[in-house]
């Protein structure tokens, strides 16, 4: 009988650790569904791979023929010139001068990686230029680095060129450069259109020069114009939120993404806020009613939907490159702080600038942390892809991965119980509360795969 294991185990666990897993059954599940939102930190994890054979590692894996299907690279850009107080990711403030020299670095990494035979074995169908902000490049060195991407990267002709952008930076000179080299696909953090919400947090720009300049961009017809909006923040209440929304549907883009606010506890905005110069963030239930106020909102105006938390307007939007990293594919990456995988190795590169610099100038690849894969990673991404569209089909996975997999049983039935799930004839799909607290689902879900070793112990069915 399925589900005994899972069963045994969560029997043994303590009422704090079954609540964390499981949840609560107590209120409303969109707002009070777990005791806490978790991040997505836990999962499998392979073995360490020492720094000693990181550089003959990364070789052999070049040296391979690339295996039949998509792919993707991400090339990371580690420089803001302004630091938004709810960021936990900042590296660099922005300096023409060492700007100038990290892109040469970035475009000799490419240069080095062109003629592999793996990387020249088959083409790429989307390249991500993340962050850090990559608009804040100048005109001349944006044109030398999207020079090289296309010079070095083997693209396919659908290929989707993403770079992310500040509406500070959307001005001809830049944009039109951008467009001139083949990006197709500019990714703003617009966060919130109300101007008070926006500066409090380090924003710069009112809500008309947002519209005006999200209007220019559209203009050129060349790329696909999509936004980025944050709820929960400082100022920012229900009125202000909803207000949000509508200017989604006048502003001239082509799709969205909703991102539920993170206050971290090294962030400048924590800071703000214990000092009493800025407001309280929402709570997670008032962050949970905004979210369930955005899909009501949204489907109302029948948008189609891409993930848990991306919407699309137009057809010119694909969101390639985030759908195909949702599955075990490889992810080639470049630049100080970017990460990826191939063939199931994970690596994450130097996020030190002038290391990473050095490391290049020696004639290495500049990583940081390296891993071999493990037997469960391929389980791990079709189970996050699935979720992340808003479901979950215990069958298709069973079938990919063996009939161990029906073990979660007993935890979904738990779930739809209260109001997370809903069951069809097939799968269980998310349900608005579930869809809110989809990183706990998903996170307990490889809790229990990776506890039981279900990865190990299924037998597969072929």
């Amino acid at each position: 009988m399925t589900g005994n294991r899972l069963n045994a185990m969560l029997a043994g666990m303590s009422s704090a650790e079954y609540q964390l897993l499981v949840g609560t059954q107590e209120g409303d599940p969109l707002c009070r569904a777990f005791t806490e939102k978790r991040g997505m930190h836990g999962g499998f994890t392979g073995s360490e791979i020492k720094p000693a054979q990181w550089q003959a590692a990364w070789n052999g894996l070049m040296a391979e023929e690339a295996q039949p299907g998509k792919r993707v690279a991400y090339i990371h850009i580690p420089f803001c010139r302004r630091r938004c107080l709810y960021c936990g990711f900042f590296q660099n403030y922005s300096d023409a001068e060492l700007e100038r020299a990290y892109i040469e670095c970035l475009v000799r990494e490419l240069q080095m990686a062109a003629d592999t035979r793996y990387l020249s074995g088959a083409k790429l169908n989307a390249v991500f230029i993340g962050g850090g902000t990559p608009s804040s490049l100048s005109s001349l060195n944006a044109a030398k680095l999207l020079k090289a991407l296309r010079a070095y990267l083997p693209l396919t002709n659908d290929y989707e060129l993403t770079l992310e952008a500040r509406i500070n930076d959307l001005i001809p000179e830049k944009m039109e450069i951008w467009l001139a080299h083949g990006v197709n696909r500019v990714s703003i953090g617009v966060q919130s259109f109300n101007t008070r919400v926006r500066r409090a947090v380090g924003r710069i720009d009112a809500t008309e020069a947002i519209l005006n300049k999200l209007q220019l961009l559209s203009a050129y017809g060349q790329a696909a114009v999509i936004v980025d909006l944050m709820y929960g923040l400082p100022y920012q209440t229900m009125a202000v939120w909803l207000k949000d929304l509508q200017f989604l549907t006048r502003a001239a883009i082509d799709g969205w993404d909703l991102y539920q606010l993170n206050v971290y506890e090294t962030s400048a905005l924590k800071a703000a806020i214990a000092a009493g110069r800025l407001p309280a963030a929402a709570t997670v239930a008032g962050q949970a009613e905004m979210f369930a106020a955005a899909e009501a909102i949204l489907a109302d105006h029948c948008f189609p939907r891409i993930s848990v938390c991306h919407w699309s307007k137009s057809n010119r939007e694909r969101n390639m490159y985030n759908t195909l990293t949702k599955s075990s594919l490889a992810v080639l990456p470049f630049g100080a702080g970017g990460g990826g995988r191939i063939g199931g190795v994970s690596l994450s590169l130097e996020r030190k600038v002038e290391r990473y610099m050095n490391m290049i100038r020696q004639g290495d690849k500049p990583i940081a942390a390296m891993r071999q894969p493990h037997s469960g990673y391929s389980l791990q991404k079709a189970v996050m892809g699935q979720i992340k569209q808003g479901y979950i089909d215990l069958g298709s996975l069973a079938g990919c991965h063996g009939s161990g997999i029906w073990e979660l049983e007993p935890l979904l039935k738990i779930w739809e119980r209260r109001g997370l799930l809903q069951t069809g004839a097939r799968v269980a799909k998310l349900t608005v509360a579930g869809q809110f607290w989809y990183m706990n689902i998903a996170r307990s879900i490889l809790e229990c795969l990776n506890a039981l070793d279900i990865h190990k112990s299924a037998t597969k069915v072929e």
